[in-house]
């Protein structure tokens, strides 16, 4: 459950291979390249560049359950606008023996400045489906609320950078939180 929990938070990064676009199926996710993304804004390139080798570090909570909001890591390898509102999160699942890249399909809306990421029903394979969030970005730091099924909360922390490996490889997410 806590995987589970803590996966559906990234989204983003909650967080993550994805069946689809919950609304009007897109063009594959690993078909997307910098050729075939669209151009972006003033505000787009600072989200995306927000968002570039970033480690979401912070906490969620469940609602109606007692007790203290519990650690949340995710990194983000990078985020790519696709069309209109549609966006590719390339997230990192690092569990266990596992540690994959996957592109995770969200929506990207505008309050002002401030870009929200958007998954309604989202299925995501080996983990489950039904994950619905909202998750909010500004400054350094990210909020929003998180849904699996019948289960959700809020989510909350800090965008860190993460430190890049000596090979030049995936960077490593950056271990200096101080929760």
């Amino acid at each position: 459950m806590r995987l589970q929990t803590g996966i559906l938070s990234l989204v983003l990064t909650g967080v993550l291979c994805a069946a689809g676009w919950a609304e009007d199926q897109p063009a594959n996710p690993e078909q997307v390249t910098p050729s075939t993304a669209e151009q972006l804004n003033e505000q787009e390139q600072a989200f995306q560049e927000l968002l570039q080798n970033a480690v979401l570090v912070g906490t969620f909570s469940v609602d109606g359950r007692n007790g203290s909001p519990k650690p949340e890591r995710y990194t983000i390898n990078g985020v790519t606008k696709v069309q209109g509102d549609r966006w590719i999160v390339q997230a990192r699942i690092t569990y266990g023996d596992t540690d994959i890249p996957v592109p995770v399909p969200v929506k990207v809306h505008w309050a002002g400045d401030t870009p929200m990421i958007s998954v309604t029903n989202l299925s995501i394979p080996l983990v489950g489906s039904q994950f619905t969030s909202r998750v909010l970005f500004y400054g350094d730091r990210y909020a929003g609320t998180w849904q699996h099924g019948k289960v959700g909360g809020h989510m909350w922390g800090r965008i860190e950078k993460a430190k890049e490996t000596p090979s030049g490889n995936a960077p490593e997410p950056n271990e200096s939180s101080d929760q």
